[in-house]
């Protein structure tokens, strides 16, 4: 890896830091156009879904009941491309922050050597990499901030046409504060990538499967981040609509909850045909345990904070790794 080089540096001059960010702007205006780029199209492609789109593909359906279902009428067919499309790369924004940050705003500058020419021209290696990390941030902050709303709006605008719960990995990213979360995550492990390799192609692909895992453990452990509701009885039988279930089973006469277990749980509702039930068998009665719906903005704001603290602790770490290369080239 190319070597860190640290020189005597002076003090630097009043609005050197707004010199460094415009520089950066410079340098990497062909991503910063791209992200507006994208931004615009997503968004235009949401709002689209939101009104004309979601009002076409309605009244496809009511004037044909069987365009409602599966490969659809045209115009529902657009519709729930356009959904699907942006959905997922409002998910997946992470990832692209994460290869772009560790390919090109770090890894390259190192391999080229253009980051050491800026640590010899009065900017300190700390304040190149805090640019480095704010810059990007504002605009990725800004745009993601921007997009999250219009995929709300959009999603439950056009609630009674789409085929997922609030609950689905993808559309709860899209959704939600965890898409911003995610996305600085994305920059800060870029960035950490970046500083480790110093080269661009490891860099990307370093950070684009950390996300990977992280993003991945986020939808797995994400019931767990917030306490859940368990009901037992006739109204474990009957869940609130669009509940998230995570657990079913029964509880025998000595008191022990064994999951997974279906005896009496596909009697009807009813009070009476639960005990009709329970009392032909040496269980004594049925629980679940669940998320309802009310829950999607405390599970949201848990695992935004959770993202938010891995988002930190990379920051840091990336920090400190600069701070002893140069301190150990001086």
């Amino acid at each position: 890896m190319t070597t860190l080089l640290a020189s005597k540096r002076s003090a630097p001059a009043p609005g050197a830091d707004l010199g460094l960010a415009r520089s950066l702007l410079r340098l990497h205006r062909s991503a910063l156009w791209f992200w507006l780029l994208l931004v615009v199209a997503l968004a235009a492609t949401m709002l689209w879904a939101y009104g004309p789109g979601f009002g076409t593909a309605s009244a496809e359906c009511r004037r044909n009941v069987e365009a409602c279902h599966f490969p659809g009428g045209p115009w529902l067919n657009r519709y729930s491309t356009a959904v699907a499309l942006t959905t997922l790369v409002v998910a997946f924004l992470p990832l692209l922050v994460a290869a772009w940050a560790g390919a090109a705003l770090v890894g390259r500058e190192l391999e080229n050597g253009t980051a050491h020419l800026a640590w010899t021209q009065s900017v300190s290696p700390a304040r190149w990499l805090a640019a480095k990390l704010a810059v990007p941030a504002l605009f990725v902050t800004a745009g993601t901030a921007l997009l999250v709303p219009l995929h709300r709006l959009m999603w439950d605008g056009g609630e009674t046409l789409l085929w997922t719960d609030w609950f689905d990995a993808y559309g709860f990213r899209s959704n939600g504060t965890v898409a911003v979360a995610y996305a600085l995550c994305g920059l800060a492990v870029g960035v950490l990538a970046g500083l480790l390799t110093g080269r661009t192609l490891p860099a990307l692909g370093i950070a684009v499967a950390v996300m990977i895992i992280i993003t991945h453990l986020g939808d797995q452990y994400r019931p767990s981040m917030w306490p859940t509701v368990t009901l037992t009885g006739a109204a474990a039988l009957s869940l609130p609509d669009k509940a998230l279930q995570l657990d079913r089973g029964v509880i025998t006469d000595d008191g022990l909850r064994i999951g997974n277990n279906m005896a009496c749980t596909e009697a009807d509702s009813s009070v009476a045909d639960l005990r009709s039930c329970l009392a032909h068998s040496d269980i004594a009665d049925v629980w679940a345990t669940f998320h309802p719906q009310s829950h999607f903005w405390p599970l949201q704001l848990a695992e935004s904070g959770i993202v938010l603290a891995v988002t930190a602790l990379a920051a840091t770490a990336a920090f400190v790794l600069l701070r002893r290369r140069t301190a150990a080239a001086a």
